[in-house]
């Protein structure tokens, strides 16, 4: 970022013990200088203000722990489907030293002279932190206890139980809306720090994720105030529009204009950027995007199947589209596939050098994200791209979606969103009639749509997913849609017709080769010698017949399945929706309570 987390004496930056509940709430902020003789200036609260950013604002890089990814292990996801994720196994609800280092400053602002102006907006931007940090509490754990301030060893709420979650989220709101009115919309900065427009930008997020939330889980009974969350979310999308200070990126270069948003050095200046982080080389500040490629996981099977064909219509439209090749998958497709997975005869050094996918991980290696120029690369926490916190894109899609759900949705809506990002890849325009006069039979038994307005719902869906893979957003929208379905059904990779060499450049020429053990290399056997020296070679079970962590479904052909789920997976509704608090929490208070089947 351009302001730099500025480590000062007050900001506790974290806590090993188990006992952090009570110690995260009760402990004032370590501090050489007493809090009335500090917190003097609006000065003093920018200066805190700028140490709130490394530990409230995440910049996602990866879909892992949804559906969107195939390969892992040992993951929370695999954990919750396998049956083995309960109270002693989980981790979380150890971040509330976050909470009271935002909640220290507003207990505080009281005692600041000066500009009346800036000193709102420096509470407006701990308010925004505060209201971040509740949304992604709610959407884990539901009902979770509101402090809205620091804890004392006297005050009576320190072990409190859990508040309800209407009455949280009508917090978040009120802190959101205290945000917009407050937080300048001008910062100076390019968009890495908090404006008003921020603000917004996670109001609509919000709004949209409460008040799809609601309508899908009935067991909150909350399902009559749904509506109130989506006009909130149409209203904060719509100010953004209306503002004029952000559109598409899009400069007619098709899928390079969508490639620049994940893979540039910077995004100062890209008008699609409501707020990115920057990890700039000249000041040694990386990340590390480049472990995206084939590191741990692949992306999967069914968001590969998820993109369109280049002419708009569905792949899964396409005669044998479930039993196509990984090269021949990639044709004739919306660009966005191939800048999201790594296609056929990518190189990653930029030359004739192709870079060849592993089918032990699924085949569909993840692209997005990844730095193209080697420069970009220099190791571990030094990769040097900028990251979008929040897209123009995902606004107009959280706009889209609220419409359709209100039933308030027309074309000229449409155009003026979804059909903005696939004419940024020279996709063909959603079109209303058509969507809902025909929806699509496959995302029909993906998702439980009733609305009037399905079909347009089910393509906002695959528009979102598809725009929007592996910015860290997919969980969420399968919670809130209570999609669970979609990650009880078993990840799966790429397509193989059988055992043998397989081509994974696009040359005709094998790559690879999957075979049954080390010891029988038949499949292998007619092609040419300086083939077979080349190939890299994957075994479904080893020399003394232990089976791999992959295998086909069919046996000797098939999409790739993973190990882990040879015994098949399990979601539990509405349990799975929502994450026990770890038993050590219960035990240090009592008062804090499993809900939903925990």
């Amino acid at each position: 970022m351009k302001n730099k987390r500025l480590i000062i004496p007050f900001i506790i930056l974290g806590c090993a013990a188990v006992s952090c509940n009570k110690d995260f709430l009760q402990r004032m902020p370590q501090t050489e200088i007493a809090p009335e003789a500090y917190f003097k200036t609006p000065g003093d609260l920018q200066t805190y203000v700028n140490g709130l950013y490394d530990d409230n604002l995440s910049a996602p890089y990866d879909d892992n722990n949804s559906d969107n990814v195939s390969g892992t292990t040992g993951s929370e996801m695999d954990k919750l489907v396998h049956g083995t994720l309960d109270p002693t196994t989980v981790d979380g609800w150890n971040n509330w030293n976050v909470l009271r280092n935002i909640n220290y400053l507003l207990d505080n602002v009281h005692k600041t002279q000066g500009d009346a102006v800036e000193i709102k907006h420096y509470t407006g931007v701990a308010r925004y932190f505060r209201a971040r940090f509740y949304a992604e509490m709610i959407a884990r754990y539901s009902d979770v206890p509101f402090y809205g301030h620091v804890m004392t060893d006297i005050d009576p709420e320190i072990y409190k139980g859990r508040d309800p979650r209407a009455n949280v989220a009508d917090s978040v709101l009120a802190d959101l809306q205290f945000a917009v009115d407050n937080i300048k919309a001008d910062t100076k900065d390019n968009g890495t720090l908090v404006n008003k427009y921020t603000a917004l930008a996670l109001m609509s997020r919000y709004c949209l994720f409460e008040g799809t939330f609601r309508r899908y889980h009935p067991e909150l009974k909350l399902q009559t105030t749904a509506d109130v969350w989506l006009k909130k979310a149409v209203w904060a999308s719509e100010q953004i529009m209306a503002s004029a200070r952000y559109d598409i990126y899009n400069t007619g270069k098709g899928g390079a204009d969508y490639r620049a948003l994940f893979a540039s050095t910077t995004l100062a200046g890209n008008k699609e950027a409501i707020q990115w982080r920057d990890y700039p080389q000249s000041l040694g500040k990386g990340n590390n995007t480049h472990s995206v490629l084939g590191w741990t996981w692949s992306l999967s099977q069914s968001l590969v199947y998820s993109y369109l064909m280049k002419d708009g219509t569905a792949f899964t439209s396409q005669p044998g589209y479930d039993k196509m090749d990984y090269t021949t998958t990639f044709k004739n497709r919306d660009p966005r596939l191939a800048e999201t997975v790594a296609y056929p005869g990518f190189s990653t050094t930029q030359d004739n050098n192709p870079y060849i996918a592993k089918p032990n991980l699924g085949g569909y290696d993840q692209l997005k994200f990844y730095p193209r120029d080697p420069k970009q690369r220099q190791g571990w926490d030094a990769n040097y791209t900028a990251l979008p916190v929040y897209r123009y894109a995902e606004v107009l899609l959280n706009y889209a979606e609220a419409k359709a759900e209100l039933l308030d949705l027309s074309q000229a809506d449409l155009d003026n969103s979804v059909n903005l990002l696939r004419r940024r890849v020279q996709m063909p325009d959603l079109s209303l009639v058509t969507a809902n006069g025909n929806p699509d039979q496959v995302m029909s038994n993906q998702y439980n749509v009733t609305s009037a307005n399905k079909g347009v719902i089910l393509e906002i869906r695959r528009e979102r997913r598809v725009e929007m893979a592996c910015e860290g957003q997919r969980l969420n929208d399968i919670n809130r849609w209570a999609a669970g379905s979609r990650v009880k059904e078993a990840p799966a990779g790429m397509y193989v017709a059988g055992m043998g060499g397989i081509d994974m450049t696009g040359d005709g020429v094998a790559d690879i080769a999957i075979l049954p053990n080390p010891n029988d290399s038949s499949a292998i056997a007619g092609l040419p010698a300086d083939v077979k020296i080349r190939l890299s070679r994957f075994y479904l079970a080893d020399k003394n017949g232990g089976l791999n962590n992959f295998y086909l479904e069919n046996g000797t052909s098939g999409h790739i399945l993973f190990a882990t789920d040879r015994a098949g997976r399990t979601f539990t509704e509405p349990k799975f929706y929502y994450r026990p608090i770890p038993k050590q929490q219960l035990v240090l208070n009592s008062k804090l309570q499993q809900i939903m089947g925990w």
